[in-house]
């Protein structure tokens, strides 16, 4: 079956985040909105057919998830990226963010020093803070126009930190970091007695010619000091169904991260959630190819039209995900001078960089999960933006 990501769902006034929030985080309900991680095609077709059909039962109670469930998740694992799960390693969470609070409170206490690597999506921060821990940031190198991993840097960070919240495929550059690397930040959290929280929400969406490596499928010994927190949200498009997973092979791990989330009395769940996530997991399989293969040519469609138009702005070759980072540095506008070309001049709604740490200012996260012709209404409006600048 062919799928159609050509065209756009309309989702205004369904209290949809990306567009209605528009007027407050850009200034103006009218910018062209490529900025929350979701995107505007239709879910599968059996995806929504599993939902509609439970609907059609009239009583929404209490629920458990079933055998099938866990199974339907093991099965994708191995069957998308060759690691090969146990279905009693998987707990069920509301959300990866989620995910990632439950483990900070689980595997540290407040005032303890936990890493990440910036740019990197912005709750990473925001959990630790906001739970009373350390932020300590390990910064992405960027050399050769991609993102690599400062290691001797990254072992003097872990020396007193508890947590390394690991994001791969990396939000926002688009790194899907390579079995070597991730072997070496697991012998470094050994070394230094770390837990890693691996957000990897991204990890179906993987571009040709790239290979996701969970990271906790390396060696029993990283195995055993870390949770890999995964979703359909971002692949499938069910972020507002609150539903997640996370895969923590050793036993003692395993109970401390379930304690969190029964101290919290947050693991039910959701009918329409379960369904849906046993559903996308079982026959997303063709879907997501097709989708990987729509995305792969947007990206390669929005670094041509850069390179040939805007050539200030540097675009970077995406591994994994369905986002761009892009370094405005070159038109010399500055943090706040960039975000109001890109707003007020180009009428772009997209992610600030600075969100992502000091290391964002002067670039600007794009979603392209998108159809083809808006991105290039995207680009025409960027083009005529920057011709204005007289560079």
């Amino acid at each position: 079956m062919k799928y159609d990501f050509e065209t756009t769902v309309p989702r205004e006034g369904m209290n949809t985040y990306k567009y209605e929030a528009r007027k407050d985080v850009f200034g103006r309900a009218d910018v062209l909105p490529l900025w929350v991680a979701d995107h505007d095609f239709a879910i599968p077709p059996c995806v929504a057919a599993a939902i509609r059909e439970r609907a059609l039962h009239d009583v929404y109670g209490y629920e458990i998830r079933g055998a099938s469930f866990n199974a339907a998740i093991a099965d994708w694992i191995d069957r998308r990226n060759g690691w090969k799960i146990r279905p009693e390693w998987i707990v069920f969470t509301p959300g990866v963010v989620s995910g990632l609070v439950f483990g900070i409170n689980a595997f540290s206490k407040p005032g303890d020093r936990i890493v990440i690597q910036p740019p990197v999506y912005p709750p990473f921060a925001h959990c630790i803070k906001d739970n009373g821990r350390i932020v300590v940031n390990n910064p992405l190198i960027q050399s050769g126009g991609r993102f690599t991993i400062d290691f001797d840097d990254l072992d003097r960070k872990l020396v007193d930190a508890k947590i390394m919240i690991l994001c791969n495929p990396q939000n926002p550059t688009g790194r899907v970091f390579t079995g070597e690397e991730l072997a070496r930040i697991g012998e470094l959290c050994e070394k230094h007695d770390v837990r890693i929280l691996s957000d990897e929400i991204h990890s179906d969406l993987i571009m040709p010619q790239y290979k996701h490596t969970h990271i906790a499928s390396l060696s029993p010994e990283t195995a055993a000091r870390t949770v890999t927190l995964i979703a359909p949200s971002k692949t499938f498009n069910l972020a507002g169904l609150a539903s997640s997973a996370a895969i923590i092979p050793d036993k003692g791990l395993r109970k401390m991260f379930r304690d969190e989330i029964d101290r919290l009395h947050v693991g039910l769940g959701n009918s329409f959630g379960n369904v849906a996530m046993e559903a996308a997991y079982r026959c997303g399989d063709d879907w997501l190819d097709q989708f990987i293969t729509h995305i792969s040519g947007n990206i390669e469609y929005v670094r041509q039209f850069l390179a040939d138009n805007t050539p200030k702005i540097r675009s970077f070759k995406v591994e994994g995900t369905y986002l761009m980072w892009l370094d405005m540095t070159g038109l010399g506008l500055g943090p706040d001078g960039t975000k109001d070309f890109v707003i007020n001049k180009a009428g772009l709604g997209l992610n600030d960089g600075r969100d992502f740490g000091t290391e964002g200012a002067c670039h600007m996260r794009m979603n392209v999960a998108a159809p083809r012709k808006t991105l290039e209404q995207a680009m025409r409006q960027l083009q005529e933006a920057y011709m204005m600048l007289n560079l």
